[in-house]
Formats: C-alpha cells, structure tokens, sequence
C-alpha cells in the first residue's frame, strides 16, 4: 500500500518531438496529453512523496521548492527564485508571447499534524509537521502539467507563455498576496489551480476572508508567591483578551469565525509571566466585516492591557480576500474533469479506507465516492469554510480551480486521517486526476481566445468596475518568521 520514498532523478522523461504533430483541432491532442502524463507519473508521485517526508511549514520549504525548481528548470523552463522577497518563492516561465497562464504550485505543511501514512494515529518522530492539506500534491501534480503543456508547446509550436508561480506559505502565511502586490500576475489572462480533497469537483464556491495575527503582551515578572503584588502578569492580559473575545462572539455576524491558540503563556508557575502571546484569526465571507471585527478584538486586546496593567503590540501576519469566482472558466475545467473521472480503489486501498473510515465515523466509508465527478452547479456559490491566498490571485486575473479526490472519502482537511492517505496510493491517484485535468484545461486557454475573451469579460463584471486592489496585509514584508 505505502510507497516508498524512492531515490528521483531530476530531470523528467520529456515526449518525444513527434509525439504530438500539428493539429486542426487541439481537442485530439487531450488523449495523447493524458497517456503522456499516466507514462510519466512516477516522476511526480516520487516529487510528492518526497516533499510528503520533508514536511517543511510556511517560509521555511526549502528542500521541497528547491526540488519543484530544479525539475522544472531540467524541463525547460527559466526559474527566478526569491521572488517578493520570500525565499522560497518562484516563478517558473516557458515561451512567449500571448496567451499568459498560469499554474499555482503550493508545497507548505503544517505544524503539529506529523503522522504516518499508516490507517491509525501514529507520528513521524522527526518531524513536527505533516501534509495535512495536501500541499505536496498540490506542487507535484501542477508541475507535472505544467510540464506536460510546455511539452505539448514545444512540439506542436503552439504560441504563449505558460508560468509557474511557486507560492509559499499558504496556510497562514498569505504567500501569493504578497506575489500579487508585486505585480507578478498583473499580465497573466488566466490562472489554473487545485486542491487536495475528498471528492473530485469544480465549484464556484467563494471562501473566507481572513486576517490573521499575533498579539504580544508585556508585564513585569515576580516571585508568584512571594511578592505577586509586584507582578503584571502578562498571561493575564492574554486570558482577558480571550475573555472578551468569546463575548463578543455574540454580537458578530453569524457567518464570522474567531480562532485563537496561546502560543506563549509563560515559563513556571511560580513566575509570574512577563510576556505571552496569542495567535488569531478573524474569518467572514465579506472581507470588510473581517476588517471590523479585526478592529474589535484590536480594541479589547487595548482593554486587556489596561485592566491588567500590562501593554500590547500586534501585528498582522497574514490577511487574503474572499475568492472571486469564474464560471467561464470553471464549466471548462469541469467538462475536462468529466473526461478524466475519478479515483478506482484496489482492495488494498479499500482497506486502508475502511481502518481511516472507523477511526472517523466509527464505519467503513462510502469509497465509491472517490470514483464520481460531482455534477457542476453554478448556484452553488457558497463561502466553504476555509480561507486561502488564491483569493487575491483571483481578483488580479480570472481563476480557476478544482479538487480532486486524494483523501478517503469524508475525511476533514488539517487531520492526520488526512496526513496518512496523502502519503499512499490513494493520494498519488488523486493527484493524477488533477494533473490531467489541469493540462487539458491548459490545452483549451492556449487554444481557444474566445474562452479567454468570455472568462476576461466575466471577471470584469463580477470585479466591478471600480475595483481596486488594496492587500489586507498592508505593506508589510513577508512574515518569514511566523511560524516561528
């Protein structure tokens, strides 16, 4: 079941030149593009699977970059690395001219989730991170298209320029805002993406706007039992700023969510604190409300402060838009999913699915799920759950995106459940169907201009004609240590 991390070799088998001729109709290219990729998928599930066992969180990815980039520099493209002034940030270019698209590739895991990729909890002792979102096959499965397509450029010589936007620090860390606030997507016409999930899908789903930040209390340290009175307890200031937080939580709209963790609260209970920390998110499907509330829980952390007699500084170390969706684009990403399919599961995979099924729901789970397309609904436009930094891509240029089935069916993002199905077969598979799904989509924005025309003026309109892009981080530099 569990595949081994073998030994990659960078650079990737390439087709042969005669491999796709000069066409009439680019649609006859689709099957040869999906045989290419099913010959040369071991390639990329070994990249997966390596960034898989590097686990590297937010700003820090850089064995899992370094590898994205060297493979796609083996392939031909040209690779400026460090862009917006993160390290592990990328943009990978093959061509010229227009059209411009774009892949996005994430690789960033995230903290506390090590696991295994066995069917019960078990961490991985030399790592405190895990891909619980499925980052590695995010990377993976959008270099291998992108690589795909330049092959398909190169041979056919189809005119344009296809780019790879290697984009850290996702989770939290709102890497591609700071990509778009240096005008790295200012002459992209579209931008493909997608996501590791439970079931294969093209939604025109929105997500949560979100800012996330820290807020860092200072008092005075004592002898807890000996002189407290001459303590300002810093943890104090903490624990009252949650305090009104979860008070006010009545009195916000009932889409908003407020998170929270104590990251710093202290070294011993006979010392009074002098200083601690807490981390927060405030989320919404309107990014003004976000900005509201943000302002609120900056209030009572000035009231925490003064009621305990310490002082407070935050800063904000992430903020991303709501996604702005694109049904142009996304009923021809959909109709080329619908050509891929789903996810079969050997009998091997069923029970490794069935041992992940009783740890959530106490019960086998419904496995045949993974093998389904679920039916594109435009009216569906609902905010999820989550936030993510695509959002601001997609205000910059029309976007798109997909999930793909790379976790046993019901199984929640952010959980080792997820962590283990991402280092197994049953992920490298779903994998695959977003790496076809996103080359043929690539196929259609290359050779179809009135696709590109249509999604140009949807967004347009759906933008609003007066629009314009203010990041909610601000001016700030990349936060490269916040993780830390």
């Amino acid at each position: 079941m569990k595949k081994s991390l073998r030994l990659l070799a960078l650079s990737s088998p390439l087709f042969a030149l005669g491999c796709f001729l000069p066409s009439a109709h680019a649609q006859k290219t689709k099957p040869e593009l999906t045989a290419q990729i099913d010959a040369t998928r071991q390639t990329y599930e070994d990249i997966a699977l390596k960034i898989w066992g590097y686990a590297e969180i937010g700003y820090k990815e850089t064995q899992s970059s370094a590898l994205l980039q060297a493979t796609l520099r083996s392939a031909g493209f040209t690779v400026q690395a460090g862009v917006a002034a993160m390290p592990t940030a990328f943009v990978a270019s093959y061509g010229s001219g227009s059209p411009v698209i774009g892949i996005l590739a994430e690789y960033d895991a995230l903290p506390g989730v090590s696991q295994t990729a066995d069917p019960e909890k078990k961490a991985r002792p030399e790592v405190n991170a895990g891909h619980a979102c499925g980052h590695h096959l995010f990377g993976a499965a959008s270099t291998h298209a992108a690589i795909t397509l330049k092959n398909w450029l190169q041979a056919t010589g189809q005119k344009g320029t296809l780019r790879v936007y290697g984009t850290p620090a996702e989770e939290g860390g709102s890497g591609k805002v700071y990509m778009v606030r240096a005008g790295l997507f200012n002459d992209v016409d579209a931008v493909m993406h997608w996501h590791a999930g439970d079931r294969n899908a093209v939604r025109l789903s929105s997500s949560l706007a979100n800012i996330s930040g820290k807020f860092r209390f200072r008092g005075v340290a004592a002898h807890a039992a000996a002189s407290p009175e001459r303590g300002r307890s810093a943890l104090d200031g903490v624990e009252g700023m949650n305090h009104m937080v979860n008070m006010m939580r009545e009195h916000v709209p009932d889409t908003t969510r407020i998170h929270y963790v104590i990251t710093k609260g202290g070294e011993a209970p006979n010392v009074v604190p002098a200083f601690a920390e807490s981390y927060y998110y405030v989320r919404s499907p309107s990014r003004q409300i976000v900005t509201e509330v943000w302002d609120r829980v900056t209030k009572a952390a000035q009231g925490a402060a003064l009621g305990t007699g310490t002082t407070v500084e935050w800063e904000i170390t992430g903020g991303v838009y709501e996604l702005l969706g694109n049904e142009t684009l996304a009923r021809a990403m959909h109709a080329n999913l619908e050509t891929v399919g789903g996810v079969a599961y050997t009998d091997e995979e069923k029970a490794f699915a069935a041992k992940i099924g009783q740890t959530l729901f106490g019960k086998a789970p419904a496995v045949e799920t993974a093998a389904l397309v679920m039916p594109f609904d435009p009216k569906s436009a609902s905010s999820g759950g989550g936030s993510t930094d695509v959002s601001d891509v997609s205000w910059t240029t029309p976007t798109v995106g997909m999930n793909a089935a790379t976790w046993v069916p019901g199984t929640p993002s952010h959980s080792w459940q997820a962590v283990a199905a991402g280092g197994t077969t049953i992920g490298l598979k779903g994998m695959i169907v977003a790496a076809k799904t996103l080359a043929l989509t690539g196929v259609d924005l290359f050779t179809q201009p009135e696709l590109l025309k249509k999604a140009k003026a949807e967004f347009v309109q759906r933008r609003g004609p007066d629009f314009h892009y203010e990041a909610m981080i601000g001016t700030r530099k990349p936060p490269l240590d916040y993780r830390d």
